[in-house]
C-alpha cells in the first residue's frame, strides 16, 4: 500500500483527500497498489471533517515516517511550501504539487535534486488546474518545435471579461460579481494584475526551451484598465478581448508576454468563456492543437493532482526525466516585436497627425462615442510606446493577436 501525506487543507488539498477517496478502486487499479492518505498537515484543526483524525500540525511526523511514500504539496507560496518539498525530495520521496509560484520559481532546482534522488517533482495541476498540458509537453509533443504557446490561463479575468462582454457592465461591477461568486478573491490583483497568468506561462516556456525563464523578465500587463467601450469595439473589429499568456519564436528571438488583445472570432481561444481557460500550442509539425478545460477549482485541480500521484507511485524508484536545466533564458525585448495595436484617441485628434505618428491607420467607428478610434498597420512595441509618448493624449490601447 502507497502511504501519502497532504501539505495543506484547503481547497486543492481537501479535494485531493475527497479524489483519492471516492475514486479509490480506479486509483488503486491504475497505481498497482492501493493509495492510502496518512497524514494531512495544516495549523488549523477540522473537527467533525471525515478526515480529522489524520491532521498533523508538526512536519517533522512526516518527515521521520518511513512508511510516506508521496507529499502533496497545496499550501501555496515559496516560504515552508519550499522547505517542505526541498526536504521531502532529499529524502528520495516523490512529490505532486499544484503550487505555481514554487514550480515557477523553483522548478528546476526542484527537477535537479529529483533526479539525484531518483524521485519525481510533479506539477500537472499548476497550470491548467484539470487541463492535461504539463504532460503533453513532455511527451505527445517532444517530436516537434513549439513556435507559440497562447493561453487563456485565469479563470477570474476570463470570466469577468465574459460578464463585460455579455452584460456591457464595468470592470468594478464584473469583479464584485466574480468575488460574489467566489471566483475572486478579496485581493484579487493575483489575478487582474495579470500575475497568476505571468507565473504560468513562465513555467510552460521554461518547459519548451529546457532552462529557466524567470517571470520576473515575462511583460505583464492585466485587465485593470479594459471598459466597456473596448468591448465593445473589439465587437466591431470581429473579436473579443483576452487576457492572454503568450511565449512565442520569431527567428532565432523567444518572447513571452501577459497582456489584454483582441482576438479575431474565427480564432479557438475566441470561444473560451466564464471561468474555463485553453492552451493554445503550435508545432511545426504537429500545427495547431488546443487544451481546453476548468483550469481551477477544487475537484478539476485535484484530479490532477492525483494524476501526479498515481505516476509518482508507478515510477517509486526511478526518475522521469523533465528537460529543465537551471541556466537562465534570456528573453528577447518585446519592444523589438511588430504587431497591430488598437487605439483610443480624443476626437479633436486630427489624422494627419494620428498618421504622422503611428503611419496609416483603420478607423473604426461606434454610435454615441465621440473620439477617433483606429487600428494601426503593423509596427513595432517601441516604436508604438514611443509615438504615444510624444503624443500623449491616448485614452487607451489594446493588442492585436497576431
Amino acid at each position: 500500500m502507497a502511504k501519502i501525506a497532504i501539505l495543506g487543507y484547503g481547497t486543492i488539498g481537501a479535494g485531493v483527500a475527497k479524489v483519492l477517496e471516492t475514486n479509490a478502486e480506479i486509483i488503486r487499479e491504475r497505481a498497482g497498489e492501493p493509495v492510502e492518505v496518512k497524514y494531512i498537515l495544516d495549523l488549523r484543526d477540522f473537527p467533525g471533517d471525515p478526515n480529522e483524525a489524520k491532521v498533523i500540525h508538526d512536519y517533522n511526523i512526516i518527515t521521520e515516517d518511513p512508511e510516506i511514500d508521496v507529499v502533496v504539496e497545496c499550501m501555496g507560496g515559496t516560504g515552508a511550501a519550499y522547505a517542505f518539498v526541498k526536504e521531502a525530495l532529499l529524502k528520495g520521496r516523490s512529490v505532486a504539487t499544484s503550487n505555481k509560484e514554487l514550480v515557477a520559481s523553483r522548478g528546476s532546482e526542484l527537477i535537479s535534486i529529483a533526479r539525484d534522488q531518483k524521485a519525481n517533482f510533479f506539477f500537472e495541476a499548476s497550470v491548467g488546474g484539470g487541463i492535461p498540458i504539463i504532460r503533453p509537453l513532455l511527451t505527445s509533443l517532444t517530436g516537434d518545435r513549439i513556435e507559440k504557446i497562447s493561453g487563456i490561463l485565469n479563470g477570474t479575468t476570463n470570466y469577468m471579461l465574459t460578464q463585460m462582454e455579455h452584460h456591457g457592465v464595468s470592470f468594478d461591477d464584473a469583479l464584485k460579481d466574480a468575488q460574489e461568486k467566489g471566483y475572486a478573491e478579496l485581493h484579487p490583483e493575483a489575478d487582474v494584475e495579470g500575475f497568476d497568468a505571468c507565473r504560468k506561462i513562465a513555467i510552460l516556456t521554461s518547459l519548451v526551451c529546457g532552462c529557466q525563464v524567470p517571470y520576473e523578465d515575462i511583460y505583464t500587463e492585466g485587465i485593470r484598465n479594459i471598459t466597456a467601450e473596448d468591448i465593445r469595439y473589439a465587437a466591431a473589429l470581429d473579436g473579443k478581448i483576452k487576457l492572454l499568456a503568450d511565449s512565442w519564436r520569431d527567428g532565432d528571438h523567444i518572447y513571452a508576454m501577459v497582456s489584454p488583445m483582441i482576438v479575431k472570432n474565427d480564432h479557438p481561444l475566441a470561444g473560451v468563456n466564464d471561468v474555463f481557460n485553453a492552451v493554445f500550442v503550435r508545432g511545426n509539425m504537429v500545427d495547431d492543437t488546443m487544451f481546453y478545460g476548468k483550469g481551477a477549482g477544487s475537484l478539476p485541480t485535484a484530479s490532477a493532482v492525483a494524476g501526479d500521484v498515481i505516476d509518482c507511485i508507478r515510477r517509486r524508484g526511478e526518475h522521469f526525466e523533465i528537460a529543465w536545466d537551471p541556466s537562465k533564458m534570456n528573453l528577447s525585448n518585446c519592444d523589438e516585436y511588430e504587431r497591430k495595436f488598437f487605439v483610443r484617441m480624443p476626437a479633436d485628434t486630427p489624422y494627419s497627425v494620428i498618421e504622422e505618428s503611428f503611419g496609416p491607420v483603420e478607423p473604426i467607428r461606434l454610435p454615441g462615442l465621440d473620439e477617433k478610434a483606429f487600428v494601426t498597420a503593423l509596427m513595432k512595441e517601441g516604436d508604438f510606446k514611443n509615438a504615444a509618448n510624444r503624443l500623449g493624449t491616448v485614452i487607451s490601447r489594446i493588442r492585436m493577436e497576431s
